[in-house]
């Protein structure tokens, strides 16, 4: 499955801090948990990402 393959597999998303001073992505989907902690600096890198790909995928519209 690649970045542009669709699926039916639903999932939730959870993203906060946690008591050690990281930055937790947590998913949460039937059967499966995953917990990905990053350091602070390591999540505002991936919100830069992230913002950068809402704003190609504007584009695409």
């Amino acid at each position: 499955m690649g970045i542009n393959s669709e699926s039916d597999i639903e999932a939730n998303l959870q993203i906060g801090p946690t008591d050690q001073g990281m930055v937790r992505i947590f998913v949460e989907a039937t059967g499966i948990e995953i917990p990905m902690d990053f350091t602070p600096e390591e999540a505002a890198e991936i919100a830069e990402e992230i913002m950068a790909a809402a704003k190609a995928a504007d584009l695409l519209k």
